[in-house]
């Protein structure tokens, strides 16, 4: 695939923590994992030309910019209505890094850490850290695990596990960007996508949950059955949490995708309670992209497995509390398919 295999190291950090490069593979699905971050910094299929993720060559592009390319974001993935919550009747007060509100845990969240390297294998890697008690306003202790797995039947499995010496939040998710037509040189607002969710959560200006716990049906969030991206009015901007179940648990499909010029298609399956699609509305990075491709609005899409978003202040959306007797566990895959014969 004209990537290189292994272990290789690709930078420092501006505090001189060197950073590295970590390929696993198995059948005909390669992936290449950062340490900073536990990002997922490419992601093949050896019968299709480009990328199915966005990412970047170099570490100095990560930390330029702030789009969370391929990381693993906590320890409260999503949003966070100005940064405050309580447990156990103590108030906690988080960074505020988005308008006034808490997005991914922070300025200085999981996403910024570099992680180290427990077990590696040709088609794993095992990756931790440690989220010291009180960093971004955050309570107790957090150990985190993550394993990237390839299976032989094209799956990313990414499995996360976490413990705390004190009850905190943790809501943990992974924030690829995909685009399975051609590496985000196009839009994929004509990627056709289906999500197994009946309700939504809608959302102010700040992209903060109302409360409120709405049908999909005869809106523009209905993708209970495939449809483009782009709706019937031409707009594919989406930043939304799509309600799967009321409770964290049973493992299940969440979402399927296709690009119908490729045909490639993606299956997301999830022990997560949500799924939060993010169409890359954003200001696109200055920095070119894998493959020296610039990335604009709408070059890849997000499908983030999660706890539904700001739920600490919505005592009857599911839940993110993890107490010291207890382990996080979330289980995702993000399965490929190759065009169909015929």
């Amino acid at each position: 695939m004209g990537l290189a295999m292994g272990r290789e190291p690709f930078g420092k950090t501006p505090k001189g923590e060197p950073v590295h490069r970590i390929a696993i593979s198995n059948g005909n699905l390669s992936a290449w994992i950062l340490t900073y971050g536990a990002a997922v910094q490419d992601l093949r299929l050896e019968e299709h030309p480009f990328p199915l993720v966005l990412g970047f060559p170099e570490l100095e592009s990560y930390l330029q910019h702030s789009l969370y390319f391929g990381a693993i974001v906590g320890r409260y993935a999503n949003r966070i209505a100005g940064g405050k919550f309580v447990i156990e009747g103590e108030r906690f007060q988080a960074d505020t890094n988005d308008n006034g509100n808490t997005l991914h845990g922070g300025r200085d969240g999981l996403d910024r850490q570099v992680w180290a390297v427990r077990l590696c294998g040709e088609d794993f890697v095992t990756l931790s850290v440690e989220n010291i008690s009180g960093t971004m306003g955050f309570s107790g202790t957090l150990s985190v695990t993550c394993t990237y797995r390839i299976t032989s039947s094209s799956a990313l499995r990414v499995e996360i596990e976490a413990t705390t010496d004190r009850t905190t939040l943790c809501n943990i998710a992974s924030h690829c960007y995909f685009n399975l037509e051609n590496g985000g040189a196009g839009d994929i607002l004509d990627h056709r996508l289906q999500i197994a969710a009946q309700a939504y959560t809608p959302v102010n200006t700040f992209n903060i949950p109302t409360g409120a716990v709405l049908p999909v049906k005869d809106t523009r969030f209905d993708f209970f059955l495939p449809r483009t991206i782009r709706d019937a009015s031409g707009n594919g901007s989406y930043d939304h949490n799509f309600c799967l179940v009321a409770a964290r648990g049973t493992f299940r499909q969440a979402a399927w995708v296709q690009s119908e010029r490729s045909g490639i298609e993606m299956e997301v399956w999830t022990t997560e309670p949500g799924v939060q699609l993010f169409t890359g509305d954003a200001e696109p990075p200055s920095a070119a992209g894998l493959d020296g491709v610039r990335y604009q609005r709408f070059s890849g899409f997000c499908l983030e497995p999660q706890v539904w978003p700001d739920s600490p202040n919505h005592p009857y959306f599911p839940q993110a509390i993890l107490r010291p007797e207890e382990r996080y566990h979330q289980h995702s895959e993000y399965r490929f398919h190759l065009p169909r014969d015929g």
